[in-house]
Order: structure tokens, then sequence, then C-alpha cells
């Protein structure tokens, strides 16, 4: 149990998939600059890297590794994550049309979201069981959603204030981006 405890600190916190790894930039830039896009994404975000993780491991274990395919892996992932995204899209598009309308291009992009490929790859990569897997993509998809919500929150507040006209809009995030994920790199001496 203490195992799995690290594994979601460890993921959430301390290798942030976002801040850490810097993984996933675009929709991390794209879609924070209002908290119910950013929300909605996170949820999105958690769903597919959840299921992209799951189904890529029963994959790469039991067909490509078993059949000696490695090399197919990366076609591979990449059709099943396309396919979750067009699930999301489809789900979204008759449910939540407030928040599809919303995400606009960046739900597609979740297509090409190296944070979901990430995910799929370090569980492969790390050899983890299948309860190990599920784990680690949802602590990595948590803490992906939790640093666009934090993200998010620190936009609407620079808004408010006086950026000097040089650093507004991208310059400022970037910058504030930097100093988030400097934060975050703090947790690292806490393991």
């Amino acid at each position: 149990m203490g195992d799995y405890i690290v594994l979601i600190i460890g993921s959430i916190f301390i290798n942030n998939i976002i801040l850490a790894q810097y993984l996933g930039a675009c929709p991390f830039l794209g879609t924070t600059k209002k908290m119910e896009t950013a929300v909605g994404m996170g949820f999105a975000v958690v769903f597919v890297m959840t299921m992209a993780a799951i189904i890529t491991w029963v994959i790469s274990t039991f067909f490509l590794t078993k059949f000696g395919l490695q090399y197919l892996r990366t076609i591979a992932f990449i059709l099943v994550i396309a396919s979750l995204v067009q699930f999301v899209e489809m789900f979204l598009r008759k449910s939540i049309p407030s928040l599809y309308a919303g995400l606009g291009i960046f739900l597609p992009l979740i297509t090409t979201n190296c944070a979901v490929m990430g995910v799929c790859l370090i569980n492969i990569n790390e050899e983890f069981t299948f309860i190990q897997a599920l784990v680690s993509a949802i602590s990595y998809a948590i803490g992906f959603g939790f640093a666009l919500i934090l993200f998010a929150g620190v936009r609407e507040r620079i808004v408010l204030g006086r950026v000097p006209k040089p650093l507004q809009d991208t310059s400022i995030a970037l910058v504030t981006a930097g100093v988030l994920s400097m934060a975050f790199f703090a947790f690292r001496g806490m393991a």
C-alpha cells in the first residue's frame, strides 16, 4: 500500500506530467484562460488518459510483447488515443454543448497531447503491473488537471493586474508557468 501512495504523490506533485516533465503544453497554455474551460479539459484528459493507459497496457502486454511486435507500439497507442478522443468529443457534443464549444480546437488536440502518450509509455517502460499502471495513469491525469486548474486561477488573476505591454498574454503566461513549475520542483526534496 505504501508503494501506491508514493506512486500517487510522485505522479501528482513530484513528477507532474506538465510542470515537471513538460508534456502537454498546448492544452496547458490554450485552455487555461477561463476556469470553466480548464476544468472541462481536466476532466476530459482524466478520462482519456486513464482509459488510454489501461487499453495500451493491455495491448502492449498481451499482444505486442507476446508476439514480438513492440515496434508497432507508437502506432497502436496513437490509434487507441485517437479513438478515445473521438468518443469523448461525441459525448461532449451531445451532452454538454457549451463545454464542447468552449474547448473548441483543444478537444481534438488531446489526440496529439504528448502527456497522454507519455503516460502510456511511462507505464510500459517502468514495467508496471496493471494496477500500478492504472494508479499511475489516474494520478498523472489528476496532476495534469490540478495544474490546469491552478494555472487557470493564476491567469484569471493576472488579467486584473497591471502587466507591462511586452509581457502581456502569452509572454506572462509562459513566465507564470515557469514560476509554477519551479514551485512544483520544491516537492522533489520531499521524496
